[in-house]
C-alpha cells in the first residue's frame, strides 16, 4: 500500500449538499481541506451537457433504450430521472448492494453529488419536529432545539438563496427569504378555499432554493437569476438554484486551501490507538485500484446516510472491531426515510380564461396540521403535503387515434383543462430492526464488503397513509374539484431519496453515536453531518437541516482543533 506524503488540517469525504458545506467553512476558516469525491469531476457551466437543449435534440425525445431500461430498473424509478439528467445518475451495476428486503436506493457519484439532482425544497424544522419523537415516546431526545439550529438556518439560507414568504406558520417556522414564485391562479384558489374550510391549514408558495432575486453574496459567486425554465437536474447554467458545484465548492476553492480529489473511494477511517483519534482515511483510486492513505486532524463524514454507515462499518480496528466508535452496535441501526406513498389527483373546472407564466421550479407546500405539540391521531409524526395545479394542452389527455396532421396540430396549441395533484412527505419511526449491515462474504469491484438494506414500512406509516389519502380527497372535494383519484403506489422505501440514521446524534452515548456537534462519542476529531447523523426524520425536507448542521459542527471543530484538542 502506498503511503501518500499528503497531509491536511482536514479531510471532507464526500462533495455533495453538506460535503460542500463542509469544504466551504473549513477553508474558510484557514483550515487546508481535502475533499475526496468517488465519483468524477464535475465543474460549473462545463459539465451540463444537456443543459440547454431541445426535447427534438434528444435521441429518444427524453427516453431511454429499452435495453437501458431492462439493465436499470432502479435508476429509472428515480425522481427527475431521464435522457436530460442521466448523467447524473449512477447505473444498477456501478455500485450494487444487497437488499434484504426491498429498499430502492439512488445515488449520483460526482463532484457535487446529489446537490445537482435535489428537489430543492427547503423548510425549516419547527420546535415541534426536534421534540415530538422523545416527548411522545417514539424516538430518542435530540441533543439540540429548534433555537440551537436557528442561527445556521439563516447563516445557510443567506448564502444559498431561498425564496418563499414569511407566513408566521408553527409547524414551518420563516426564514431568510428571497421573493416567492406567486401562485398560478388555481392554486391562489386552492389556498383561499383550504384556509375557508380548515383554518388551521395553510397552503402557502414553496420554499424553494432559487435564486428568485440575486443578492450582492449570490453574484459574487457567480450565480444569476433563476430563469424558471425547470431543467433543475441537468445542472443550471445560470446558478439559479444551489448546488455545491455553483456555489459552496467554488467558494472554498477561493480561499487557496481546498484540494479536491474525484475517483476516489473511500474504503476506511484509519484510528489510532496511541493518540485514541483518527489519524486518517484510506482510499482506493477507482480507476487504477491504488491504495493511498491521507492524513488530516479533523474527518467529516459526507458521503451520504447509507455509505456514510458503509465506511464507518468497514473501519475497523483491534479497538473498534464492529466499526468506527460503535461499542454500542448501534451503528447502522435506525435508518429511516420519508413516506412518499400517497398521491391525489383531480379536475378542476373553470380558470379557461387563465394559464400560466413559465415553468415554476418550486411547488406550493401544505404545512403538517397532524399531531402538532399533542397526540391526537392513530400514528406519532406528521406529514407535509405539496401540491400544485398545472393546465394541460387540449387534447394531451385524450386518447385520440388521431396524433398526425394539421388538425393535431392545431389542438396542440390550444389550453385544455386545469388539473391539481397533491403527494405526502410523511415522518417514519427511526426503529431498530431497519438496519444496514456489510454482507459477510459479497465484495465490490474495490474489495469492499457490499452494503445489506433491512429496510421496511410499519403500522404507523399506514396509519398516516391512510389519513393522507382520506384528507387530501376531502380537501379536493371542499375545494370543488372533480374525477378525484387518490392512490397508495406502495413504492418501496428508498425511491423518496432521503434515507436518514445509522449514526444518530444523541445526548447519551449508550443511545447514540454523536454528540450535539455531530462529533462521535468514541471518536472526537471524526464528525458525521449528512443524513446519517439524523436523531428522527421529521415531515419537512431534511438537505437544509444538513447544511445548517454541517455549518455548525464544522465551525466548532475548527474551534477545537485551534485550541488544540485534536491531535
Amino acid at each position: 500500500m502506498k503511503n501518500a506524503s499528503n497531509s491536511f488540517d482536514a479531510i471532507v469525504i464526500g462533495s455533495g449538499i453538506s460535503g460542500g458545506w463542509a469544504a466551504k467553512e473549513l477553508c474558510e476558516q484557514g483550515l487546508k481541506t481535502l475533499v475526496l469525491e468517488r465519483g468524477r469531476n464535475i465543474e460549473h457551466l462545463k459539465d451540463y451537457p444537456t443543459a440547454n437543449m431541445a426535447p427534438w435534440e434528444f435521441k429518444y425525445r427524453g427516453s431511454m433504450t429499452r435495453e437501458f431500461y431492462e439493465k436499470n430498473p432502479l435508476i429509472t424509478r428515480a425522481a427527475g430521472f431521464g435522457a436530460d439528467t442521466a448523467h447524473f445518475f449512477i447505473e444498477d451495476d456501478d455500485h450494487p448492494y444487497v437488499q434484504e428486503k426491498p429498499f430502492d436506493w439512488i445515488r449520483g457519484y460526482q463532484v457535487g453529488g446529489k446537490s445537482l439532482t435535489w428537489g430543492r425544497a427547503c423548510q425549516r424544522w419547527s420546535d415541534n419536529e426536534f421534540k415530538a419523537p422523545h416527548k411522545f415516546g417514539y424516538g430518542i431526545e435530540w441533543p439540540i432545539s429548534y433555537q440551537d439550529i436557528a442561527p445556521w438556518y439563516s447563516h445557510v439560507e443567506k448564502f444559498i438563496g431561498v425564496c418563499g414568504n414569511k407566513d408566521g406558520i408553527e409547524a414551518m417556522p420563516d426564514g431568510e427569504f428571497l421573493p416567492p414564485f406567486e401562485f398560478n391562479c388555481v392554486e391562489q384558489f386552492m389556498s383561499d378555499k383550504i384556509k375557508e374550510h380548515y383554518p388551521d391549514r395553510h397552503l402557502v408558495q414553496g420554499r424553494w432554493a432559487q435564486l428568485t432575486e440575486p443578492q450582492e453574496i449570490h453574484l459574487e459567486q457567480g450565480r444569476g437569476q433563476c430563469m424558471a425554465r425547470n431543467l433543475c437536474m441537468r445542472g443550471c447554467p445560470f446558478g439559479g438554484y444551489f448546488s455545491s458545484v455553483s456555489s459552496t465548492l467554488p467558494w472554498a476553492e477561493k480561499t487557496g486551501n481546498l484540494t479536491i480529489r474525484p475517483f476516489s473511494v473511500v474504503h476506511s477511517i484509519l484510528y489510532d490507538e496511541k493518540t485514541v483519534q483518527a489519524s486518517g482515511v484510506k482510499v482506493i483510486d477507482t480507476n487504477t485500484h491504488e491504495e493511498m492513505v491521507f492524513k488530516a486532524r479533523i474527518i467529516f463524514v459526507n458521503a451520504s446516510a447509507l455509505n456514510t454507515n458503509l465506511i464507518l462499518l468497514n473501519s475497523i480496528s483491534s479497538r473498534f472491531p464492529n466499526g468506527l466508535g460503535n461499542d454500542t452496535g448501534l451503528l447502522g441501526k435506525y435508518i429511516c426515510f420519508h413516506i412518499y406513498r400517497g398521491h391525489a389527483g383531480a379536475k378542476m373546472d373553470g380558470f379557461k380564461d387563465k394559464y400560466i407564466f413559465g415553468r415554476n421550479p418550486s411547488e406550493p407546500i401544505l404545512a403538517n396540521f397532524r399531531n402538532l405539540n399533542k397526540k391526537e391521531m392513530d400514528f406519532v409524526g406528521g406529514y407535509t403535503t405539496f401540491c400544485g395545479a398545472y393546465r394541460v394542452r387540449k387534447n394531451e389527455l385524450e386518447n385520440s387515434a388521431q396524433q398526425i396532421g394539421g388538425a393535431y396540430k392545431d389542438a396542440l396549441s390550444e389550453a385544455g383543462d386545469w388539473y391539481v395533484y397533491m403527494y405526502m412527505q410523511g415522518e417514519t419511526i427511526p426503529k431498530k430492526t431497519n438496519q444496514v449491515y456489510l454482507s459477510p462474504d459479497k465484495k465490490d469491484q474495490w474489495g469492499i464488503p457490499l452494503l445489506v438494506t433491512d429496510v421496511d414500512y410499519d403500522d404507523n406509516d399506514d396509519s398516516m397513509v391512510a389519513d393522507f389519502l382520506e384528507q387530501s380527497k376531502e380537501m379536493l372535494e371542499k375545494i370543488g374539484c372533480t374525477q378525484i383519484e387518490v392512490e397508495d403506489n406502495r413504492q418501496p422505501p428508498g425511491l423518496d431519496i432521503h434515507e436518514m440514521g445509522g449514526v444518530r446524534m444523541g445526548r447519551n452515548p449508550e443511545e447514540s453515536l454523536l454528540n450535539e456537534f455531530n462529533q462521535m462519542h468514541l471518536c472526537k476529531n471524526v464528525f458525521v453531518t449528512d443524513g446519517a447523523c439524523m436523531t428522527s426524520t421529521g415531515n419537512q425536507s431534511p438537505s437544509i437541516l444538513y447544511m445548517a448542521l454541517t455549518a455548525r459542527a464544522a465551525n466548532f471543530a475548527a474551534e477545537e482543533l485551534k485550541k488544540g484538542n485534536f491531535n
